[in-house]
């Protein structure tokens, strides 16, 4: 068996990313046996080239292979390119015709996007698989066929089969073994490899020396979204190579040329695209990282407060009863009705007892000038009647938060990031972008 380097040098397959290389095991694992095998993942990833080296690697590489596109065929005509047809089995039907199940007879057919298939067709093609039997369009005579047959979808078929589009027996006979092309997002390592691989197929074709990419620029390349994957990849490659007469190009170059890169492209769930989205969900990892820890001090705090209210059973007036600012200053301890509420630290007078009840003292003075007082735990172990209250004066904002979560672990790891992104739980790549963002160097 020949190892991966091997196969990826003489398949034409640039990376390596672990996501690529455990798909490119399990191709090769599945190659020698004749089980059908079911490739899935976006547009543009290479799906084609995996059905080519489960072909090249197993026993039937001698005999043909094609690779047909299901969604490329008119529904009208794909029963008769599939399984042939009889002469007169329809207007046009001028004589006999082999369709590719029996053409490719000990073979294999790849059938790229399978989902496109019509139910009718779905059908047939199941038969194909589980008994190794068609009918041509028009004919009554069963005709047996001996291919292997490797499927490609870039879309959710568990998905289709709840929509009625996809039949749930077919998805099953399909999918015995499956095989996830990652997308090119997810294996961002590979990304300036295959792009220079495009430039320099480019200068040869154009006679110009290769176009060369500074940090700046990589880094740009390697943080974009790529929805189209190493197609689109390639284009901008060939873009670049004729669009300017620079050979070393900056940052601000390649967004000239090539704007689209500049933007931003944040996941966004879609039920359409199933199992494809990619998993680095890195930007709101660290937003939701900073929300769960704002809501834990605050849970913190509050419970603090209940317990210093509830042990030394002070009486405190409802949050919502405070409609005027002079309440707020009175309970502050501020002289001052102008002064603003946060100006001053905010003082707990000790409770006096009036009757059965502890009240504040509308007579304390401020603590600064008396000897302060030791809460007392368990005075009376009877309910507060504290009301619902949060009072925040510091910034919400997002940015700010996530500013602030940064500088922090930083300051933790004293300014080493690699230790700083694994605490943030962040890849080290997005910490070095959210630095330069908020210009902490």
């Amino acid at each position: 068996m020949e190892n991966l380097q091997s196969i990826k040098q003489r398949y034409g397959i640039i990376g390596h990313s672990p996501l690529l290389d455990r798909a490119l095991n399990t191709a090769v694992r599945v190659a020698s046996t004749d089980l059908s095998t079911l490739i899935t993942g976006e547009s543009g990833v290479g799906k084609e080239v995996f059905s080519k080296i489960i072909h090249g690697l197993s026993a039937r590489k001698h005999q043909k292979f094609i690779a047909i596109n299901c969604g490329a065929i008119p529904e009208g005509t794909i029963n008769s390119e599939l399984f042939g047809h009889e002469k007169g089995a329809f207007t046009g039907a001028v004589g006999d015709r082999k369709g590719y199940f029996e053409t490719y007879d000990g073979g294999t057919i790849f059938l790229d996007e399978i989902g496109e298939l019509p139910l009718d067709t779905q059908a047939y093609l199941l038969r194909v698989l589980e008994s190794g039997e068609f009918i041509r369009v028009g004919s009554s005579n069963v005709l047996k066929t001996n291919v292997r047959i490797i499927a490609a979808t870039n879309v959710n078929l568990a998905e289709n089969i709840k929509r009625s589009k996809f039949r749930e027996d077919l998805f099953y006979r399909l999918n015995s073994v499956t095989i996830q092309v990652p997308a090119l997002r997810e294996r961002p390592e590979d990304i300036y490899m295959l792009f220079r691989r495009f430039t320099v197929d480019f200068s040869e074709k154009y006679r110009t020396p290769p176009i060369q990419l500074d940090d700046n620029a990589i880094h740009l390349l390697q943080q974009y979204a790529w929805p189209g994957n190493i197609r689109e990849l390639k284009n901008v490659a060939e873009k670049v190579s004729v669009m300017t007469e620079e050979r070393m190009i900056g940052y601000e170059k390649l967004i000239d040329i090539v704007p689209t890169l500049g933007e931003r492209n944040l996941p966004v769930a879609s039920k359409d695209k199933g199992n494809f989205d990619g998993s680095g969900f890195q930007e709101r990892e660290i937003l939701y990282k900073v929300l769960f820890d704002m809501k834990k001090d605050l849970t913190d705090l509050k419970g603090l407060i209940f317990e210093i209210i509830r042990n030394n059973d002070l009486q405190v007036k409802d949050i919502n009863q405070l409609k005027t600012l002079e309440d707020i200053n009175h309970l502050s301890n501020v002289s001052n009705p102008n002064e603003s509420f946060h100006e001053k630290p905010f003082v707990t007078p000790l409770p006096s007892k009036m009757g059965n009840e502890y009240s504040l003292d509308e007579n304390f003075q401020d603590m600064s000038t008396t000897k302060p007082f030791i809460l007392q735990p368990n005075m009376t172990n009877r309910p507060s009647n504290f009301g619902n209250a949060e009072v925040m004066d510091e910034s919400l904002r997002m940015d700010d938060q996530e500013k602030i979560l940064i500088l922090k672990a930083l300051k933790k790891f004293k300014g080493r990031r690699k230790e700083a992104a694994l605490e943030l739980g962040i890849s080290e790549r997005t910490l070095y972008r959210k630095i330069k963002q908020y210009d902490l160097e």
